[in-house]
């Protein structure tokens, strides 16, 4: 995995497969992944006609990563489940034409203050 990799994507589509308002993922070589189990694959064709495949913990339903259906070259690992994920601070942004407006202006929300610590 390379941390330097790690980014937000903005588009509509990262946008409904996660429902939330982004997705942060970091790039990981085909040849450097290792995933124990055979997760469940989904295969979505963009407006583009292009295909991805999104795999999901079949157990959990928990996105893992998302590649090309044909020919992957890396995969785009879900950092939420990476036990590293703190230190994987996104470097870059994309498709921010999509970005929802609230985006850019997190500063004035309350913040909830849990009772447990981050993993």
């Amino acid at each position: 995995m390379d941390p330097e990799s790690t980014g937000i994507c903005h588009c509509t589509d990262c946008q409904a497969l996660t429902g939330t308002a982004f997705r942060v993922t970091v790039k990981a070589p085909v040849e450097h992944f290792v995933l124990r189990g055979k997760p469940t694959v989904y295969v979505k064709t963009a407006d583009s006609g292009r295909k991805r495949a999104h795999a999901f913990c079949p157990t959990c339903g928990s996105p893992i990563y998302a590649t090309s259906a044909e020919n992957p070259k890396f995969y785009g690992l879900r950092i939420g489940t990476i036990r590293q994920r703190r230190e994987l601070r996104p470097r870059r942004q994309s498709w921010c034409v999509s970005a929802l407006p609230w985006f850019s202006n997190l500063e004035g929300l309350d913040l909830e203050r849990n009772e447990r610590q981050p993993k």
